[in-house]
Order: C-alpha cells, then structure tokens, then sequence
C-alpha cells in the first residue's frame, strides 16, 4: 500500500501520542486514583514505580520529550510486567495470562525507542 508512505512519519507521531495516552492513563489511576480502578487502592513499592514510569514516562511519550529514551524504558517495564506478573502467575499463553496488551506496550515502545517520535514532537531527535 505505497499511497500510505507518505503518511508514514504523521502516523508514527499519531501511534506515539495514542499510546503515550493509554499508557499515562494506567500511571494516573496508580497515582492518582484517576480512574479510579480498586486494584490500586494500596500500591506495593513496585507498582507505585511502575505507576511512576507510567505518569512521567507517558507524558514524555505523549509530547516527544525525550521519547526515545522514555519508550525504552517503558518498553523494559512492559518487558518485566508480563514476565513478573501475567506469565508468573498465568502461565506463558497471553490469552489466558491477560498480558496481551502488556506485550503489544512493549514492541511499540521498542519500535518508538527505535524509529523515534515522529515529525510531531516538541524536541527533534
């Protein structure tokens, strides 16, 4: 589908900002209460850092400060949260572990650590 090329530095930026937001989202419910989710009501020290890595990691991704380095890190959180959480106590099988979307957060943010923000970005790389 070469009519899409064009498009393609504009729609890297759309999948950094859209991702970037749903993964904000997750840090804003662990610190924030917003939204509100009850599995977060009393944080363990790892899931305040994660919900840390989520807040400041995510709006970095969002805005493309330092985006690269951001997604990477986030990229490594995904890595260790399906890992440590989703196979440790599901089994390895995302559709029955609920890691799914753990997995799909790790590979884009890799993919942004490597192919960078996009034209839309507040620092150029």
């Amino acid at each position: 589908m070469t009519f899409l090329d064009k498009y393609a530095p504009m729609l890297l930026s759309i999948l950094r900002i859209v991702t970037g937001l749903l993964f904000l989202e997750h840090g804003t419910s662990k610190l924030l209460g917003f939204p509100h989710n009850p599995m977060f009501d009393h944080l363990s020290p790892m899931i305040m850092a994660a919900g840390i890595i989520e807040l400041v990691g995510g709006a970095l991704i969002v805005l493309g400060l330092f985006s690269r380095i951001a997604a990477f890190i986030a990229s490594g959180e995904m890595a260790i949260a399906y890992w440590m959480v989703h196979a440790a106590s599901g089994g390895l099988l995302p559709a029955n572990n609920g890691g799914g979307e753990a997995i799909l957060y790790c590979f884009v943010f890799l993919y942004i650590a490597a192919a960078g923000p996009g034209p839309w970005t507040i620092n150029r790389h």
